[in-house]
C-alpha cells in the first residue's frame, strides 16, 4: 500500500488526483492517502477526510485549524491538524509518506517541496512556481538525496514521457517545443483592456484552477512552463521553443539531435498526466477517451504573439537572467493576478505591474546568495506589486488580507 501525501487536495489538480486515486484503488488497490491540505477550502478538506480518513490534514491558517480538529473530534474521527507551511512541511516529509503530490498553488509549495526531496520521496509536482522560484536549489537537493521528481503538468509529462525518463546531456536532445492553447483570447480581435474576470476564467480546452486559468490567459504560464522545463530537463532556454496549439491534443514534443521528434498526443484531461506521475513507469487504464485522428481532421501550431501577450516575454526575460529574477517575475505576477481576480486590476494591467516591479528591481542591489535571498526577493517582489498598487505601505497583514502569502514579513 503505497502512502501519498496530497497538498492542495481541494484544488483542481488534487481534486482529480483523489478521483484517480478512487479509480485505481477499486480496481486493484495500492494507495492510501495519508494527508490532506488546503489553504481555505475547509468545507470540500472535511468530505474528502470523511472518504479519505487521512492521519493528517492542513489548513491555512490557525484559527481554520481548530475549527476543523474541533470538527473532527465531534465525529471521532482520528486526525492531527496542522496550519500554514509548517503543517505542509509536515506532511510532504512524514516518515510514512512514499509520494507527495504537491498541487499547492504559488511559491508557497517551495519549502513542502525541499522538505520532501531531502526525505528522500517521490514528488509528483504539479507546482510549478517552487521550481520556478528556486529551481537550481530544487534540481540539486533531488540529485543529492536521491529523490525523483516526475511532472504533473500536461506539457512536462509529456516531454518526461517522450524522453523515457532521461534528462541531461546524454539524452541527445536538440529542441523541447512547448504547445500552449492560447487561452481565453489567443484569437480575440481587439484591445484586451476591457475583458473581465469571468472572460479570463473561460479556458477553451481546460478546466483548471483560476489563477493558473488566468496565467494561461496572459500566456504567462507559457513563459513559467519554459522556466520549469529548463530545470526539469536541463536543456537551455534559447532551445525551448512555444508555440500556439489550440487543440491541446499535441502536450509537447522533444526533437533530438537526430532530427526525429517524438510527441505524446491525448485528449485534454488532467487525469492522465496525474494518473501517469501516480503509477509510474507503469501504466494503468484510464477513464481518458482513446483519440480518433480521423475525428480530429487537423492539428494546427502557430508562433506566440509577443507584442500582443507582453507577459510571456516577461517570464522569458526573467527566466534568462537567472537567479532571483524568476522569483521576482512570479511573485509580481501572483500579486497581479490576485489583483485582477479581485477586480482591482485590468486585465492589460497584469504584465504592466509586472514590468514595473522588474524594472525597479534593476535599480536594486544583487540579493544575497543562495534561498534566504530568493525568499527575499520574492517577499520584496510582492510588497512592491501591492504598493504600487495601494500607494501605501503595507504590512505582512495586509498581504495575507489581500489572498497573497508572504515569505518574510
Amino acid at each position: 500500500m503505497r502512502q501519498v501525501a496530497v497538498l492542495g487536495s481541494t484544488g483542481s489538480i488534487g481534486v482529480n488526483a483523489l478521483d484517480v486515486i478512487q479509480r485505481l484503488n477499486r480496481a486493484e488497490g495500492g494507495f492510501r492517502v495519508a494527508a490532506l491540505s488546503t489553504y481555505s477550502h475547509v468545507p470540500l478538506l472535511q468530505k474528502q477526510i470523511q472518504v479519505f480518513r487521512p492521519s493528517l490534514a492542513v489548513v491555512g491558517d490557525e484559527a481554520a485549524a481548530k475549527v476543523l480538529s474541533r470538527w473532527a473530534r465531534s465525529r471521532k474521527i482520528p486526525l492531527r491538524v496542522m496550519s500554514g507551511v509548517d503543517g505542509l512541511v509536515q506532511a510532504a516529509s512524514a516518515p510514512a509518506v512514499q509520494l507527495v503530490l504537491s498541487a499547492v498553488v504559488g511559491a508557497v509549495g517551495l519549502q513542502p517541496l525541499l522538505s520532501a526531496l531531502r526525505a528522500k520521496k517521490t514528488v509528483a509536482l504539479a507546482n510549478k512556481e517552487a521550481l520556478i522560484v528556486a529551481g537550481e536549489i530544487v534540481m540539486a537537493t533531488a540529485r543529492r538525496y536521491g529523490a525523483k521528481i516526475i511532472p504533473v503538468d500536461s506539457e512536462h509529462s509529456a516531454m518526461f514521457q517522450c524522453l523515457g525518463g532521461r534528462t541531461g546531456p546524454g539524452a541527445g536532445v536538440r529542441r523541447l517545443i512547448l504547445t500552449a492553447s492560447g487561452g481565453a483570447f489567443y484569437r480575440r480581435t481587439g484591445s484586451l483592456d476591457q475583458v473581465g474576470v469571468e472572460e479570463a476564467l473561460n479556458h477553451p480546452t481546460w478546466k483548471m484552477g483560476r489563477k493558473i486559468t488566468v496565467d494561461c490567459a496572459t500566456l504567462t504560464n507559457k513563459g513559467l512552463e519554459a522556466i520549469e522545463a529548463h530545470y526539469l530537463f536541463g536543456v537551455p532556454l534559447d532551445r525551448i521553443q512555444i508555440v500556439i496549439h489550440p487543440q491541446s491534443i499535441v502536450h509537447s514534443l522533444v526533437e533530438f539531435e537526430d532530427g526525429s521528434s517524438l510527441a505524446q498526443l491525448s485528449h485534454p484531461d488532467m487525469r492522465l498526466p496525474i494518473q501517469y506521475a501516480l503509477t509510474y513507469p507503469d501504466r494503468k487504464p484510464s477513464p481518458v477517451r482513446a483519440l480518433a485522428l480521423d475525428e480530429i481532421k487537423k492539428l494546427e501550431f502557430y508562433a506566440p504573439d509577443f507584442r500582443r501577450f507582453p507577459a510571456l516575454s516577461l517570464a522569458l526575460e526573467a527566466g534568462r537572467r537567472g537567479g532571483a529574477w524568476p522569483a521576482v517575475f512570479n511573485g509580481a505576477n501572483e500579486a497581479a493576478v490576485q489583483a485582477f481576480l479581485g477586480r482591482r486590476l485590468p486585465f492589460t494591467g497584469i504584465p504592466r505591474l509586472c514590468r514595473q516591479v522588474m524594472n525597479r528591481f534593476k535599480k536594486r542591489p544583487p540579493p544575497r546568495d543562495g534561498l534566504r535571498g530568493i525568499l527575499e526577493a520574492d517577499a520584496w517582489a510582492r510588497r512592491e506589486a501591492l504598493s504600487f498598487l495601494g500607494k501605501e505601505r503595507l504590512s505582512s497583514e495586509t498581504l495575507t488580507k489581500g489572498g497573497v502569502k508572504p515569505w518574510i514579513s
